[in-house]
């Protein structure tokens, strides 16, 4: 068995953090879906590295007629539904609980509630393929946009959550969707919870404190706060909060961990897959990462349920030292929303550049 499917045997998903038009026709995707990948996820930056990073899609680039925003939604487009198409039979076996392609709303959509909701439709309904879910960032706007697109039957992958504050009002917003939609068995979704980049912001805060108490509890964080996550997703999904929605036959919206890939490199390559195995949950994981976890990761089931008084712990152990934890993660939101809009402005712009030199 491999090593992607012995995490799925011990309950996680593996979901690809990549999409290019090459790997959906050559094979490649299909070979990793055999191998245990069962879903993919897209976003702005992802789709900047795989345009503006290769040459794949110039000739199309070149003979499209229309602004670069609709050039680029037609790429997305055809690539989103190239991979949901891979990733079907997935999709048909698992009875509608794996098999995912997500492809995000504009980021520039990200604090306005009604566009969100017009661009999750029109999405939808050009795709036009069940498997697909919706990106809709977990900002105050967002929040709203996912209940009233989860009630309307349009599936949703929350993303940019780095707080346990961000993770409740998602968690909570799919549970009112899911008891209000027309056929709630039909709908699904994962709630994005950013692992990486949390080291990444409260590591300098500690190395900024100096002490050995501080310095002992880098690369520490990330996991921890994912761990406290989870435990929030077993109160709710497995308890009162969902009772009404799961009678009506609708299934728990999954955690997924996101921004899996290591950032530090005194720390392991895998640390953010090892250490967050755990059942009903999907890691998001990028191309080397994927590579990484084949040659040296290991499985422990029970890895995201152990030693959770010990993250609780070390948040409060944080808090007396001083580390603002709450502000860095609205920081943290703020960046990711900012970053992805940088990315998608950036990809516009290329394929300007390129519908000019044609």
């Amino acid at each position: 068995m491999s090593k992607l499917k012995e995490l799925g045997a011990a309950g996680q998903s593996v979901w690809l953090d990549f999409i290019r038009r090459d790997m959906v026709n050559n094979g490649e995707l299909a070979a990793l879906v055999d191998e245990g990948v069962t879903g993919v996820t897209s976003n702005p930056s992802i789709f900047q590295a795989a345009i503006a990073g290769s040459d794949l899609y110039d000739g199309d680039i070149a003979a499209a007629d229309g602004d670069p925003l609709a050039v680029f939604e037609a790429l997305a487009v055809a690539d989103v539904q190239g991979a949901a198409d891979v990733l079907r039979g997935v999709y048909d076996a698992s009875e509608g609980f794996d098999g995912y392609v997500s492809l995000e709303v504009s980021p520039t959509l990200a604090d306005d509630t009604e566009g969100t909701i017009a661009d999750a439709h029109r999405l939808w309904n050009r795709v036009n393929r069940p498997n697909l879910m919706i990106k809709v960032p977990a900002t105050p706007a967002g929040i709203v946009a996912i209940e009233e697109l989860i009630a309307a039957g349009i599936n949703v992958n929350a993303t940019l959550m780095f707080s346990m504050a961000d993770y409740e009002a998602v968690a909570m917003a799919y549970v009112r969707g899911a008891e209000r939609t027309e056929y709630p068995e039909r709908v699904a979704s994962v709630a994005s919870f950013f692992v990486s980049r949390v080291d990444n912001k409260i590591d300098p805060a500690l190395d900024a404190i100096g002490t050995d108490e501080a310095l002992a509890l880098r690369g520490m964080a990330a996991v921890a706060n994912a761990k406290l996550a989870y435990r929030r997703y077993q109160e709710i999904f497995e308890g009162p909060p969902f009772a009404a929605a799961r009678a009506r036959g609708a299934k728990p919206q999954r955690a997924l961990w996101a921004s899996t890939s290591t950032k530090n490199p005194a720390y392991s390559d895998v640390l953010y897959v090892d250490e967050l195995i755990g059942p009903n949950t999907v890691n998001t994981i990028p191309p080397a990462t994927v590579d990484a976890f084949r040659d040296h990761g290991t499985i422990d089931a029970t890895a995201l349920t152990s030693d959770v008084d010990a993250a609780e712990q070390h948040f409060e152990t944080l808090a007396a030292l001083g580390v603002d934890v709450d502000a860095i993660t609205e920081e943290l939101q703020v960046e990711g929303v900012a970053s992805f809009a940088d990315a998608f402005n950036g990809l516009l712009a290329t394929i300007e550049a390129q519908q000019g030199d044609s």
